[in-house]
């Protein structure tokens, strides 16, 4: 079985364009992501997989492997189902979709997806990660995925709303969903095969699309952070972190 990690980037960003590429402390946040992904052991490979020549040109540029893929894709999952095809990827291979806005991934979080699938249950398909929310301000932020599981750690419901919720005013705890995911490449071709229903247009998370077919995605908890940048000011913040380490 090969697993390979691909980093689906496309230039045109509603609320950031070229964040791709935006420069983290004098590096494009497109490498840093890429550079932390090869640090993940056991790896057949690191790809990005693009629709822009200049995506394209800069991953070349810092010495990385890149795909171009097609400009019509809805979701970075559907571009990394095209990218699984350009590599030969077979039907039991796995691979690691890694959001382009992690420039601090934590390589551990990505090998406990692979464990999940390769030494967890053989019938799962899929899985991704979360990790604990205590700050109220995220609790709050429709940026901020929160998801609920059952006793098994398998997904109940993705929402950008707070849950579960604290109906009599106590406060429970709240998982913060982190957007990284490891797919059997022929369920993701199943996957991105399926309309999207009625609660992933509702939400705007194409992971509820998997539950409303009835499948399972495997949730594995993870401790410390992986921050995003959802918008400009957040390099800032990651420059911070850097500085600080």
């Amino acid at each position: 079985m090969t697993t390979v990690a691909i980093i689906p980037a496309r230039w045109a960003s509603t609320r950031f364009p070229g964040k791709p590429l935006a420069p983290i402390a004098g590096q494009p946040m497109l490498q840093r992501v890429y550079e932390r992904c090869q640090l993940i052991p056991g790896l057949a490979g690191v790809y990005v997989a693009t629709d822009s020549q200049e995506i394209f040109t800069a991953v070349q540029k810092f010495g990385g492997e890149v795909l171009m893929t097609a400009a019509s894709h809805r979701s970075g999952t559907d571009r990394l189902a095209e990218a699984c095809l350009k590599l030969n990827l077979r039907a039991h291979d796995l691979v690691i979709n890694v959001q382009g806005d992690q420039p601090l991934l934590d390589p551990a979080h990505p090998t406990l997806l692979i464990e999940a699938l390769e030494e967890g249950d053989p019938n799962a398909q899929m899985a991704t990660l979360a990790v604990p929310m205590h700050d109220p301000n995220e609790i709050n932020d429709p940026n901020h995925v929160k998801v609920v599981i059952d006793q098994d750690f398998n997904a109940l419901y993705f929402s950008r709303a707070p849950i579960p919720w604290p109906r009599d005013g106590i406060r429970g705890s709240y998982l913060k969903h982190v957007g990284l995911y490891a797919y059997r490449v022929d369920f993701l071709r199943r996957f991105v095969s399926w309309a999207p229903g009625i609660l992933e247009e509702t939400e705007k998370l194409e992971q509820l699309r998997v539950l409303e077919h009835g499948y399972r995605i495997r949730v594995v908890t993870g401790s410390g952070r992986s921050p995003e940048v959802d918008v400009p000011a957040d390099i800032a913040k990651i420059e911070s972190i850097l500085t600080s380490a």
